[in-house]
């Protein structure tokens, strides 16, 4: 009885530690940052600019998608002009920050799979649902074409004014 206990224990155990590990998204590996050419990388909404010699981490995963994933919300502007920088991958438009859209890291855009599907946002009491039209890639950076910005963290949702202000977030505290 004494082993039998103990072989049910290290099974649990077993099992835990593999749902732990499989439900981790390690990085993939890593750029270093090149200094961008002056006044090409987009300042709008606090956005990074790369900074020569730093390494930043990439990924090409995403944590697993569920009901309650927890997710980083940054701030983007999708506009023409804007520090997203070029057009949406989706769909090659510009959208108005005045649209609920998102891009999502590498790993969850996965491919462009969820492309103009709707994801629902829930933060500060309220939830909104907003439509993704882009990546916000966690496996490259630095360049012109990521407008000299580094690679997005495996989690985030880069939400445009729209979604901001419907879950109720004073202008203020638009950023992280």
């Amino acid at each position: 009885m004494k082993s039998f206990r103990f072989l049910v224990v290290l099974v649990v155990l077993a099992a835990a530690s593999f749902e732990i590990s499989a439900q981790t998204c390690k990085p993939s590996g890593g750029i270093h940052g090149k200094k961008p050419p002056p006044g090409q990388c987009n300042r709008e909404n606090d956005s990074d600019c790369c900074v020569q010699g730093k390494f930043y981490t990439t990924y090409t995963c995403s944590p697993p998608v569920t009901s309650g994933t927890k997710a980083t919300l940054t701030i983007n502007s999708f506009q023409k002009g804007g520090d997203g920088g070029g057009p949406s991958e989706c769909d090659h438009q510009y959208h108005s920050d005045d649209t609920p859209v998102v891009a999502l890291s590498t790993g969850w855009y996965k491919g462009g799979d969820r492309c103009h599907k709707y994801i629902t946002i829930n933060g500060n009491g309220r939830s909104v649902k907003a439509m993704v039209v882009d990546e916000c890639d966690s496996t490259m950076g630095c360049d012109q074409d990521h407008d000299y910005q580094p690679p997005c963290p495996n989690n985030i949702v880069d939400a445009s004014k729209a979604v901001w202000k419907a879950l109720g977030v004073s202008e203020g505290n638009w950023e992280i």
